[in-house]
């Protein structure tokens, strides 16, 4: 991908989740893979209340993660 080409979807919260929560992505997606057996939503609920994620921020989180786990 270039430089000038927009990254789109999930993967464009990125950048904004890093500077807010101060660690880098790799560790939202460790946390997640002890939680595969949750649903999307329980997922989403669990950054919320366990690591006070905003929802846009714990949504995006989960779905890249699941899309890239094929959950």
């Amino acid at each position: 991908m270039s430089n000038t080409e927009k990254v789109k979807g999930p993967a464009s919260y990125f950048p904004a989740i890093e500077a807010k929560y101060g660690h880098p992505i790799e560790h939202w997606f460790k946390l997640l893979s002890a939680q595969k057996q949750m649903k999307h939503m329980e997922m989403v609920n669990w950054l919320k209340q366990e690591h006070e994620l905003g929802h846009g921020h714990a949504n995006a989180l989960v779905a890249y993660f699941r899309d890239k786990e094929k959950l």
